[in-house]
């Protein structure tokens, strides 16, 4: 018996009878995933970190510090973040194994350390997923918050609630895009991204993928989660913002024929950026996995350069550290 979409609604564009499609254009042809693997393979891409692995390691890794009780975000690499508001922490999109694989021998490898041991969590409150690929979902580290934090609650999109359960998850809530939820003093919004989903070769697009948007008194953030550029993303802040806060993606843009559907480059993300009213932006998905043929320590240079062509400085939209931290008062100083 064929699958057939539970949550379908004809009048939503990006719902259909047999999974979630993006509103946008599909941009990838039939046998672009061929054509892009050849080239790769025969030009040895993606190219090691200009000075190593190593020295890029020790430029932008540091260990996550959480110390004092202070509001803060941290960016622990890739496109994980982790929050503290009010002495509540929440995580975001956590993959922290060895690599984003179905598979503990293949698969992108880290190239540099987690920033945090799950263990180090005093506490955890919630988790929010933006959608399911192995860099976002990633089973073991779920596994490991299980263990440690059983009563801790998961937002989710549609369609992926099933999959937390299976493993244990006792608080688990799915969203649709523009739905939110409460946690505590926190309401979360899922928000459009323009990507896809897919953990199997039987599954693709049938769970949902999203952005987030975390509202506190004191922080008002966009996550963007995975995402091509779209003229559509503008409906977030102009819905939800002004934020004091954003966090857009700069890596796994490369090649930009096969990519940019589904991952904005950073060219892209500071037109975003200057859109919305220039806020206090962290470049996330970068630094840990080579997803795409970009080297590792090509992202934030680039967005560097795009910044310049721009007219713009470098002081509101940065690449941070692996593991540093802002505290939320100096955020809303700005």
């Amino acid at each position: 018996m064929a699958w057939k979409n539970p949550w379908y609604d004809p009048v939503l564009s990006h719902h259909t009878p047999d999974g979630f499609c993006n509103p946008e254009p599909e941009l990838r042809q039939p046998g672009d995933l061929q054509r892009w693997r050849r080239e790769r393979r025969a030009q040895g891409l993606p190219k090691p970190p200009a000075a190593g692995y190593e020295q890029f390691t020790r430029q932008w890794w540091q260990p996550a510090d959480l110390s004092g009780s202070e509001d803060a975000v941290w960016w622990l690499g890739h496109a994980c973040l982790l929050l503290r508001l009010d002495g509540r922490y929440t995580l975001i999109d956590p993959a922290l194994s060895s690599r984003a694989s179905p598979l503990p021998f293949a698969g992108p490898q880290r190239k540099t350390p987690p920033a945090l041991a799950i263990d180090d969590l005093p506490s955890l409150d919630s988790v929010l997923i933006s959608h399911n690929h192995y860099d976002h979902l990633d089973r073991p580290t779920i596994k490991k918050i299980l263990r440690r934090f059983p009563d801790v609650r998961f937002v989710v999109p549609l369609g992926l609630a099933k999959w937390f359960t299976r493993l244990g998850a006792a608080h688990v809530e799915e969203l649709d895009w523009w739905q939110s939820t409460r946690l505590g003093e926190v309401t979360v919004h899922a928000v459009p991204a323009r990507h896809w989903s897919m953990r199997s070769l039987r599954d693709r697009n049938r769970s949902l993928w999203c952005g987030w948007v975390v509202t506190h008194p004191r922080l008002n953030f966009w996550f963007s989660g995975d995402s091509g550029y779209s003229d559509r993303l503008l409906e977030i802040p102009n819905r939800l913002g002004p934020f004091n806060l954003v966090a857009l993606p700069i890596g796994a843009y490369a090649p930009k024929w096969f990519m940019r559907g589904q991952h904005m480059d950073p060219d892209q993300a500071v037109s975003l950026y200057q859109a919305m009213g220039q806020p206090q932006t962290v470049a996330i998905h970068w630094g840990v996995f080579e997803l795409a043929d970009e080297s590792l320590d090509e992202p934030p240079q680039v967005l560097q350069q795009a910044l310049a062509q721009a007219g713009l400085t470098a002081e509101r939209f940065q690449a941070w550290r692996i593991g540093s931290r802002v505290l939320l008062n100096n955020i809303c100083q700005d």
